[in-house]
């Protein structure tokens, strides 16, 4: 069975600088997977590669079996593969539900994995009340949280098999973090696969269930995320690397 995603080898660069060296990954449908290791290993790399923002040049990109030639963001989304950004960049001249329908427009049009609900707007607003509150409110004179609730939302409006979450916590307060946590696992218990760009150990330990460790542009390490003392200073090892 074909993985969602795989990147075999892959050698990727932003002009002359050489970030990703060899790396290799999969993650298959259903999964939750978290990409760890410190700032500046290559993580959101990663993503931009899968994106066609950094150039790759040795390798093979692959999402549901079918090899990427020349990656790009609509390819991706239009393959059921969606992304959750750092930084959130919710779209300054719209509004919450416009930024929302943006989503459902660049998306793939069902899930397929056939979910008998598939998000739509009133599914999202369930899912988060704050943004039916705030609907015709521009999306940038939102919170933070709420922000980063708007960015999950608008990636669950194209009903994709698999969401890259790059840092969805960061400068975030714990209470924010705990409910995002709570939103993850309600999407992946309805079938979405997570690929988790995190540090935050508390929010891995919660969603994940594997781990795939990076250095130097690489995955070097992989297992069980385990949330016993022992499986999280192991993971914090691995991050501090």
């Amino acid at each position: 069975m074909s993985a969602l995603l795989e990147l075999h080898e892959v050698d990727a660069f932003y002009g002359a600088a050489h970030i990703l060296h060899r790396l290799s990954l999969r993650v298959e449908a259903g999964e939750r997977v978290a990409l760890i290791g410190r700032n500046g290993v290559g993580k959101t790399t990663v993503v931009n590669t899968i994106l066609g923002l950094a150039q790759m040049r040795h390798g093979k990109v692959s999402i549901g079996g079918k090899a990427i030639a020349r990656p790009r963001p609509y390819i991706a989304a239009q393959q059921g593969v969606v992304v959750v950004p750092q930084g959130r960049r919710i779209i300054a001249n719209l509004t919450v539900e416009e930024n929302l329908l943006l989503g459902a427009a660049t998306g793939q049009g069902k899930n397929s994995k056939g979910n008998k609900e598939p998000w739509n707007v009133p599914e999202i607003y369930k899912l988060f009340p704050i943004l039916k509150e705030r609907a015709h409110t521009p999306g940038t004179a939102l919170s933070g949280g709420q922000q980063q609730m708007l960015a999950v939302g608008r990636a669950l409006m194209s009903n994709p098999s698999l969401i890259l979450l790059d840092e969805p916590t960061e400068g975030l307060a714990p209470v924010i973090v705990d409910q995002l946590a709570d939103i993850f696992n309600l999407v992946a218990d309805q079938g979405t696969a997570l690929l988790l760009i995190e540090q935050n150990l508390s929010l891995i330990a919660r969603v994940s269930h594997r781990y795939l460790a990076m250095s130097k542009g690489a995955v070097v390490a992989e297992g069980v995320v385990d949330a016993s003392p022992d499986g999280m200073q192991a993971l914090a090892t691995h991050i501090a690397v």
